[in-house]
């Protein structure tokens, strides 16, 4: 095979361009700023033309993004992630050497690490969302992952909702503790709370209710809002709507992981959880409190409505990185 030279700019422009029709406006501009800092790699090393790059170039790469960012291990995978889409891209123009993608490295993340860094990043969550939106529209998978990602609830607190829990007037959910009917909150009495749900939650809601919900009872009576045709929905289920949404290739990305579908141990009947990027409930939950930190809710609000205190919020669930948060002390200082 021939290569095609092309240079750094152009590549970039033809990737977005195609990218443009595929997927979300908040996951191409994910993929605009992590592809930035290769564009600027590029630029420092001279590169300008693709075809020059290796596997080992590659790996440059990933120690300067490592040392430039201030990155986690988890941010660090995501932009090697995008990296190896992107280069899988340039082997279909010809631009570079076929398989290259298979050189691009990740960081090995311990389930350790796992479990204190890993989060739904925010422009993934956005492009879940749009896909259920439009091919799964009120399904009970739609509904479970729109309360998880925009309310910020434990699996359990989402999975204690009743019906009579949901004002559709004021817009708001009632928390309630009720251990004694297999509903208990994790911090009791103390995880008791209203509160409010915007608009686009309150449409998914109403149209479930009215059109998709089984109108069933539990074992106790009660009308839960998260209902199956046996009941209140299980926190397996719930688990595996998670892995299975978060597998890029089931809302519309290309597989960051250089993997056929058609053969992927991951796409068979529930397995989800043996892709790599597929995550569990909690991975919600952080991401959505680093989302709103991130966009500069107060922390005090954002540990009401999440029910965590703010030392446990900087301890397990922040994933801003010190720079980002020291750019959002200026904006403010700046006005004073």
């Amino acid at each position: 095979m021939k290569l095609e030279p092309i240079d750094p700019d152009t590549a970039f422009e033809l990737y977005i361009a195609e990218k443009e029709t595929s997927v979300a406006d908040a996951t191409l501009a994910a993929h605009r700023s992590r592809l930035g800092f290769l564009l600027d790699w590029c630029e420092e090393r001279n590169i300008e033309n693709l075809n020059n790059l290796t596997g080992r170039k590659l790996q440059e790469f990933r120690l300067w993004r490592r040392n430039v960012g201030d990155l986690t291990k988890v941010s660090e995978k995501t932009q090697m992630d995008t990296l190896r889409v992107f280069i899988k891209w340039l082997e279909s123009i010809d631009a570079v050497e076929q398989d290259l993608h298979k050189k691009v490295r990740s960081p090995d993340v311990t389930p350790e690490e796992n479990s204190r860094d890993v989060m739904l990043e925010a422009d993934d969550a956005e492009a879940i969302l749009t896909y259920l939106k439009r091919y799964e529209h009120a399904s009970l998978r739609h509904v479970t992952v729109t309360l998880l990602w925009h309310t910020m609830l434990r699996m359990g607190s989402v999975r204690a909702l009743d019906i009579e829990d949901y004002d559709p007037e004021e817009q708001s959910l009632t928390l309630r503790h009720q251990p004694e009917t297999d509903t208990p909150l994790k911090n009791k009495r103390q995880g008791e709370r209203i509160i409010a749900v915007s608009n686009e939650v309150c449409l998914v809601l109403d149209d479930w209710i009215r059109e998709k919900r089984p109108d069933v009872t539990d074992d106790y009576g009660r009308e839960p809002l998260l209902s199956t045709n046996h009941g209140r929905v299980g926190k397996a289920t719930i688990r595996t709507y998670c892995y299975q949404i978060t597998r890029p290739c089931k809302y519309g990305q290309e597989c960051p992981h250089g993997r056929d579908e058609s053969d992927c141990e991951a796409a068979e009947l529930n397995s989800s959880s043996k892709c790599p990027s597929s995550v569990s409930p909690h991975p919600f939950r952080r991401g959505a409190i680093t989302h709103f930190l991130q966009s500069d809710v107060p922390e005090t609000a954002v540990s009401d409505r999440a029910n965590v205190t703010k030392d446990i919020i900087d301890q397990h669930y922040d994933q801003r990185s010190q720079k980002e948060k020291m750019e959002q002390r200026r904006r403010y200082l700046d006005k004073v």
